[in-house]
């Protein structure tokens, strides 16, 4: 298999068959040792039914659906750990990254690349809140993080088979592909592309998930909100030690200050360093946590094309690293 092409989807049926159709015309040229790979993440629409229609007109059409809605990172996850080919394109599903470009991209990666990345020159179709939160997300990341990463990015790359085994083989939980990418070095470079509006249904990254996915990349690649807090720990001991001097230096002229403004405002400032540094640990801790339980990412219930030589004797279907049990 020289091509894998790895496509998460949640309730994304209208998209379905058109995104099919682009890619077919676009792999065309390794047609005979190319596979698609649709994941179906929990969908509550016809997304699984698309791909299932998918596979029928095309059998080069693989269909991986997990048995409940774990996210967009971990339903990547599961198609990068079914991919069979030496070289994995991976893409979302509203095609607002062009699979158009892969041609392009298997050329730069002939030149000796590990990890050819798209780089979104421009993003149409987007709010103005949703560039300027994604331009800030990537520069404070960077500048948070002890991993440099690329700059407005995403999941939209080009990767070689050495590339994915090595972020495939690191078995945090919170995943961060794109991250991990990063962290797994190897030879990566950048091409760019206009990034067009989404041609069907709506984003699956609202404010809430945007804040999740930010809070497991800063906390999956950075220690430094752990190193702030203990900054703000040391700050507010430095402003008690100066009001301390201060209320004894009053004591001692007689010369109290009324009034509880002073008061409010101290307990407010200790509070809120207190509040934050359990925060930033709660987050940490959590990790810990659920790093600790080692359950497995996911579930398959269906699968188009089952592939008996990953079955064991009791009827397990082994995905990525773990046995995973079916269910359906």
């Amino acid at each position: 298999m020289h091509l894998s092409v790895v496509v998460p989807c949640y309730n994304e049926n209208a998209a379905i068959p058109l995104l099919v159709e682009r890619l077919l015309a676009v792999v065309a040229p390794w047609q005979d040792s190319a596979e698609i790979i649709l994941v179906d993440d929990g969908s509550s629409d016809g997304t699984w039914e698309a791909i299932e229609d998918a596979h029928t007109l095309a059998p080069i059409v693989r269909g991986l659906r997990l048995s409940a809605n774990r996210g967009h990172q971990v339903a990547l996850t599961a198609g990068l750990e079914a991919a069979r080919g030496a070289r994995i394109f991976m893409l979302d599903a509203d095609l607002q990254d062009p699979p158009e470009i892969l041609p392009d991209m298997m050329k730069i990666m002939d030149q000796n690349f590990d990890v050819v990345y798209g780089r979104r020159e421009k993003r149409d179709g987007e709010t103005l809140f949703k560039r300027l939160s994604a331009w800030g997300f990537y520069r404070f990341l960077n500048a948070m993080s002890d991993v440099s990463i690329p700059n407005d990015t995403g999941d939209f790359r080009l990767v070689s088979r050495r590339a994915l085994d090595a972020v495939l083989a690191m078995p945090e939980r919170s995943r961060f592909v794109r991250g991990m990418f990063a962290w797994a070095g190897f030879r990566q470079v950048a091409i760019e592309y206009p990034r067009a509006p989404r041609i069907a249904g709506e984003t699956k990254y609202p404010l809430r998930a945007m804040l999740r996915f930010a809070t497991d990349a800063l906390t999956g690649f950075s220690t430094k909100p752990l190193k702030i807090a203990t900054r703000l720990s040391f700050l507010s001991l430095a402003v008690t030690a100066f009001m301390a001097a201060y209320v004894f230096g009053s004591l001692l002229m007689f010369s109290t200050a009324p009034g509880w403004a002073s008061v409010v405002l101290a307990i407010s400032f200790f509070s809120g360093v207190q509040l934050l540094t359990l925060g930033i640990l709660g987050e940490y801790v959590g990790r810990l946590y659920m790093e600790a339980k080692q359950r497995p990412l996911y579930f398959l219930s269906q699968e188009t094309q089952p592939t008996t030589q990953n079955m064991d004797p009791e009827g397990e279907a082994r995905v990525g690293p773990a046995p995973v049990r079916r269910l359906a």
